[in-house]
């Protein structure tokens, strides 16, 4: 005889089913990342504010070289499946790793340039591929 227990496990499996069946390849990404971030102990990038050191574990969106005349800047966009996060290295033209794709975890303290959250200069590591 089923339990009222079994029945809920039976309706959150179905749930779950019917999700992935109509969610968009974006949104179940997003929810990857995101249960992927919470494993490891990261903050939710979302749940960050202006000071805080924080870990953040997530995916490179896109990787640019912006050559300034008194300051080259290599900028990389994090995303953890709740919001962006830009990192910042000052001086560096290529960190070998750092390409769109990659997963990786950054730490440092959050900064906010013209409404975006920034990392500068953060330490990383890089996630080994799946």
């Amino acid at each position: 005889m089923a339990t009222d227990s079994d029945n809920a496990v039976e309706q959150r499996g179905l749930r779950k089913f019917l999700r992935r069946l109509t969610a968009s390849e974006a949104e179940l990404d997003a929810e990857e990342l995101q249960r992927d971030a919470k494993e490891c102990g990261s903050m939710p990038a979302l749940a960050c504010r202006r000071g805080q050191v924080v870990s953040l574990k997530g995916r490179l969106r896109t990787v640019v070289y912006t050559p300034r005349t008194n300051l080259p800047t290599l900028e990389a966009e994090l995303f953890d499946g709740s919001d962006l996060v830009t990192l910042v290295w000052l001086g560096r033209r290529h960190i070998a790793g750092i390409e769109p794709g990659r997963a990786i975890t950054a730490k440092g303290r959050i900064a906010v340039r013209d409404g975006r959250k920034v990392l500068y200069n953060p330490y990383y590591e890089l996630d080994t591929p799946r």
